[in-house]
């Protein structure tokens, strides 16, 4: 495919959104769900990310889940985070909606970001609401305090995170009502076969789709790059430069 003819569907669009997965950030030194290297191999996440298991098995979750939350902590963002932030400023891309709970958008400077998983950054009381730094949580869990509990009101602190068995945040139904009209999906690293995200590119008469393996999408894309996601938006990016 044409970075070229991909990058002359960018300009011409009225309204570009990205969406990206887990496959943008793994230059960055995070593997995806599907990898079967670091915590992965150990553990499921589907189960250890849970609510269920974060409700009414807390011991198992900070033992398990909460260590690939943790391990998202010092990762930086890469040349694909920098590139789309490049796009936003570039005034080319409107928005990004990410699968991703690592942050790494926000680290590198993206400004309209809808986090329909949650995030990392910060945590919240399920009982008053109160919300602390995910530094909060961390130091709990140090002190051996499992589940960690609100200082105001005792209840349990959580992270701000979309456990598998959680219902979506707002940042998803206001990703559908901004993305509204638009003309361009740009599908970065995700596989499209997560629900509900996976009718998000339902949304748009056009598509350009970075992704290592093929998705269901595949098919109706106006553009696919399966290929590293990092070196193609780069190139993308610098093909918009040019005047």
């Amino acid at each position: 495919m044409s970075i070229k003819e991909a990058t002359r569907l960018i300009r011409d669009s009225k309204g570009v959104f990205a969406l990206t997965g887990a496959g943008i950030s793994t230059d960055s030194g995070i593997p995806d769900f599907r990898s079967d290297t670091g915590y992965y191999k150990k553990f499921d996440p589907v189960t250890a990310l849970s609510r269920e298991v974060l409700m009414y098995d807390p011991k198992r979750f900070y033992k398990e889940g909460y260590i690939i939350l943790k391990d998202l902590f010092n990762k930086k963002p890469n040349k694909g985070h920098f590139a789309l932030t490049e796009m936003e400023d570039l005034g080319y891309l409107d928005g990004i909606v990410t699968q991703n709970i690592d942050n790494l958008h926000y680290k590198a400077g993206s400004r309209n970001i809808f986090e329909v998983h949650g995030e990392t950054r910060d945590t919240h009381c399920v009982k008053c609401g109160a919300t602390y730094p995910f530094d909060y949580l961390v130091s709990k869990v140090d002190e051996g305090e499992i589940p960690p509990k609100c200082e105001k009101c005792g209840g349990t602190v959580r992270p701000n995170v979309v456990m598998f068995g959680d219902s979506m945040p707002m940042d998803f139904q206001n990703a559908l009502t901004e993305a509204n009209g638009k003309e361009l999906l740009i599908v970065v690293g995700s596989s499209l076969t997560v629900s509900p995200i996976n009718f998000f590119p339902e949304m748009f008469p056009h598509l350009i789709i970075i992704n290592n393996d093929k998705t269901p999408f595949d098919y109706r894309a106006d553009f696919v790059f399966h290929e590293n996601s990092s070196k193609v938006l780069t190139e993308i990016v610098e093909e918009l430069k040019i005047v």
